[in-house]
């Protein structure tokens, strides 16, 4: 079996806070592909959401696909620490999964970029729900199940509107 390479965080904490979106990539160790079942992905989606009340933030987008997650966060006011909430939901659902799976738990790190403020958010959204037709699991995004929005409607999100 081949080692994972995990990637250091290569930008400074500042780039994570306040009204800053990140587009974040969480991988599951040894690609183990548990985000086939809806209950489970349900689960997740709580947590998800649990983490957006408790640090004041939102996701224009996400899919979870059978062995990692694609999100973006942004943070909703100045105070905001976008590096401290996917902590925390790695932190919550690590727990969740050392309880109910424990044969299963995430890479160390994650991949993120930093999208900014010129970029579409449209379109960095838009990218992240066409994974799974890119991968061939569906022919259209549409018809994926594991994919959503928290804080906004993805439609909004999808024409420019917020």
């Amino acid at each position: 079996m081949a080692e994972i390479r995990e990637k250091p965080h290569r930008l400074p904490k500042e780039f994570y806070q306040g009204r800053s979106t990140v587009a974040f990539t969480l991988c599951l160790k040894d690609r183990a592909p548990i985000f086939r079942n809806l209950e489970l992905v349900d689960i997740f989606i709580g947590l998800l959401k649990d983490i957006t009340n408790k640090y004041n933030c939102k996701i224009p987008g996400y899919c979870f696909m059978p062995d990692h997650l694609h999100l973006i966060m942004t943070g909703t006011d100045d105070e905001v620490d976008l590096l401290k909430a996917i902590g925390g939901f790695k932190q919550k659902t690590g727990f969740w999964l050392s309880k109910n799976k424990r044969d299963v738990q995430w890479q160390k790190d994650f991949f993120d970029r930093v999208i900014k403020k010129d970029e579409s958010l449209a379109t960095n959204v838009k990218y992240i729900l066409d994974n799974p037709v890119r991968r061939g699991i569906v022919t259209e995004w549409q018809k994926y199940p594991f994919i959503g929005s928290i804080g906004y409607k993805l439609e909004d999100i999808l024409i420019g509107i917020m």
